[in-house]
């Protein structure tokens, strides 16, 4: 992503300084999280639910998931460590890097691209080739943003993964249910230019969330979630998860950096990570290394010297990395700014938000724009996930947005896109209705990639 000679200057001081202090680190994270430089590249991570052999057209239903060893024997070179720990880690053709979720969704991470039409390109290239390996071993990726039919089951058995297990399972069942039955659209834009450029557009992806995420809400039904009608069942379990981890207090915020700086540091931890090991053992098992942190103790906590009893040593820089990984905002800085809040899209219906969040950043006046049209629905996380676009008001705005995308888009064939969704939206129909016409159009039932 871009940045400027000053905030390159400015990182490289700062890791060239130990985390000696809290202002040290709120330091450091505001400038690893939010990189400045003007803001031209777009990038997007994709998931998919995976099973072994055939799936209904419905859903995974009782197919099984693959198992670790067969997705490390269909990736062959382009398979992550986590479970072929000597792989070489080769990016597809396209620039994108393929990674394995604790349930065994499959995830691709597309390279940062200049435009939003080459982005959807590589990655649609990319997700071809990736089919083609996995079919290889007959192992098929399905469409769906939550899993109805099977009940969690982590595969992975890193350290990082039991420790999330065991800190999630403290607090209710959706901890289990995100890592191993739901996945994502995300999309990364660059943070901004300057802070006033980055509060801008770190305003107005939030502001946007509540209707984007109905607009493409597309996950009704998840097995083992409590009882309850939501239109994003995914988005649901986010938000249920883990208030302090998922929910930072944007309200109180009058600088995003200064804001995510201090609120990254007052989250409880997730994992510790232990010098006895790295957890990547055989077919990405490790031995238990004890990563579990203390109960309710913060990364403040541990660089104050508050665990020197129980962990043994103070914090440094690789912690602190490794620490923003377990924040799980809507939106989630990381050098650049990363848009968690949409679903799983059907097919190759992924490239819609692709470009609404395109042309929404597209320029200070449209990110403005956005900020006004989205007001009405400041902080109705929970009524957008649970409603959707059965919500009215919810729906307008959504409409609007869309349309104000439209407006702004990079070329004629992303307008159309974001155009059809936007009368998708103001009929109250979501992705999947849309993508079940195109399936049986085309003769499939547009559920399995």
């Amino acid at each position: 992503m871009a940045v400027t000679l000053e905030s390159e200057l400015v990182s490289r001081v700062i890791h060239d300084r130990d985390l000696n202090s809290r202002a040290a680190a709120e330091a450091y994270i505001g400038g690893v999280c939010f990189k400045q430089g003007p803001p031209t590249l777009i990038g997007a991570e994709l998931e998919w639910l995976t099973v072994q052999g055939e799936c209904q057209a419905s859903g995974p239903s009782a197919a099984p998931r693959p198992q670790l060893t067969a997705l490390a024997d269909a990736l062959g070179p382009y398979a992550p460590r986590s479970i072929a720990p000597d792989s070489p880690e080769k990016a597809l053709p396209g620039g994108s890097r393929v990674t394995i979720e604790p349930g065994g969704q499959i995830e691709l991470s597309s390279a940062p691209f200049a435009d939003a039409a080459q982005l959807s390109t590589s990655l649609r290239d990319d997700a071809r080739l990736l089919r083609e390996l996995l079919e290889s071993r007959s192992i098929r990726t399905v469409s769906a943003a939550a899993d109805a039919d099977r009940r969690p089951k982590r595969l992975l058995q890193l350290p990082r993964y039991r420790a999330m297990e065991q800190t999630f399972a403290g607090i209710g069942p959706y901890g289990k249910l995100m890592m191993c039955n739901t996945a994502a659209t995300q999309v990364s834009v660059d943070a901004g230019a300057d802070r006033a450029d980055i509060a801008a557009r770190w305003t107005a992806l939030y502001a946007i969330g509540p209707a984007m995420l109905a607009a493409f809400a597309c996950s009704p039904a998840l097995r083992g979630a409590p009882a309850g009608e939501w239109a994003s069942q995914r988005m649901r379990a986010w938000l249920r998860l883990d208030n302090a981890r998922t929910r930072p207090p944007l309200m109180d915020w009058a600088d995003p950096i200064v804001g995510y700086s201090r609120w990254a540091l007052d989250v409880p931890l997730l994992c510790v990570r232990r010098p006895d090991g790295d957890g990547l053992g055989a077919n990405g098992h490790g031995a238990d290394t004890g990563w579990s942190p203390p109960p309710g103790a913060t990364f403040a906590d541990w660089l104050s010297g508050a665990l020197d009893d129980e962990v043994g040593r103070r914090p440094d820089r690789n912690d602190l990395d490794y620490h923003l990984t377990t924040l799980f905002p809507p939106v989630r800085a990381s050098g650049y700014l990363e848009v968690r809040y949409i679903d799983a899209q059907p097919g190759d219906s992924w490239t819609v938000p692709i470009h609404v969040l395109d042309a929404l950043m597209s320029s200070r006046t449209v990110v403005a724009e956005a900020i006004a049209v989205a007001a009405p629905l400041a902080g109705r996380w929970l009524d957008a996930a649970r409603y959707g676009l059965a919500e009215l008001e919810i729906r307008a705005v959504a409409v609007e947005l869309l349309g104000l995308a439209a407006a702004n888009a990079a070329s004629a064939a992303a307008t159309r896109e974001i155009e059809s969704a936007a009368e998708r939206c103001r009929s109250g129909q979501g992705p999947v209705a849309e993508s079940a016409m195109d399936g049986a159009r085309a003769g499939g039932s547009g559920v399995v990639s």
